[in-house]
């Protein structure tokens, strides 16, 4: 008996010396952003216009592109990784979020963010935005991280869909998204028919150099920024909602 008490305390002992190594406090995710162009036009109602048809056909349907975020205890910075741009997107002045940082002070609960929205460029100065997080039973995993689903919604009713890990002990994501019990590795918006997928992370020393501050941009703050967006797209129906959703990401 006493025997078996011992072999049961070196086992308990294992598991939770195992489970603790498994916590990720610092370190570098990789992720891979889809978007799925044509039916970002669609919405355009560019069903009835020929250029726009012919325009179209000579671009992919699904835009790829790579971001990372560094992180720590404390703060994380979120940044596009450099690609080489399709001249044909660059006519019609680059996809939405493609230049998008974020910097975030968890101590604080302070975000810093650069954003372009066509030809204006923000410099967001405000709170880590409080979503309210509905936690649901779905778990999948994700870059070797066991993931729990999540959901809420931004602009009243946008859904989004998320699956965080917990063995990741960082309450952030990609965008500026935060706020639930550990990382967020994968994330879609099915209205902007986008999603972020956790692609790899790597467990190293975040410092200064990682995690600079975005200082280009009008300052402001996310609401004043929609403001100004709502009045810079008045006249363009229901593709300006989707231009004030993307800003708010």
């Amino acid at each position: 008996m006493k025997h078996k008490i011992i072999f049961t305390l070196i086992v308990c002992c294992s598991l939770a010396l195992e489970s603790t190594a498994q916590v990720v406090l610092q370190g570098k995710i990789e992720y891979t952003r889809k978007m799925n162009i044509h039916r970002q036009f669609d919405d355009m109602g560019s069903d009835n216009n020929s250029y726009m048809e012919a325009f179209i056909a000579k671009i992919p349907k699904f835009d790829t592109r790579n971001f990372a975020l560094y992180f720590n205890a404390k703060y994380s910075k979120y940044t596009p990784i450099k690609q080489e741009e399709n001249p044909m997107l660059g006519m019609m002045g680059g996809l939405p979020g493609t230049e998008t940082q974020v910097w975030n002070d968890f101590t604080q609960q302070k975000t810093i963010a650069f954003k372009k929205v066509y030809e204006q460029n923000f410099l967001i100065n405000d709170s880590i935005r409080k979503c309210t997080w509905k936690i649901l039973d779905e778990v999948r995993t994700i870059a070797g991280f066991n993931c729990r689903k999540a959901t809420t919604r931004i602009n009243d009713s946008v859904v989004v869909v998320a699956f965080y890990t917990d063995k990741i002990a960082v309450s952030g994501g990609p965008e500026m998204f935060a706020g639930l019990p550990g990382m967020i590795m994968e994330l879609a918006i099915p209205r902007l028919y986008t999603t972020w997928v956790a692609q790899n992370v790597t467990i190293v020393n975040v410092g200064e150099a990682e995690l600079t501050v975005p200082e280009k941009g009008k300052k402001t703050n996310l609401s004043e920024m929609a403001k100004s967006i709502k009045s810079s797209t008045k006249d363009w129906g229901k593709f300006a909602d989707k231009s004030i959703w993307w800003s708010n990401l």
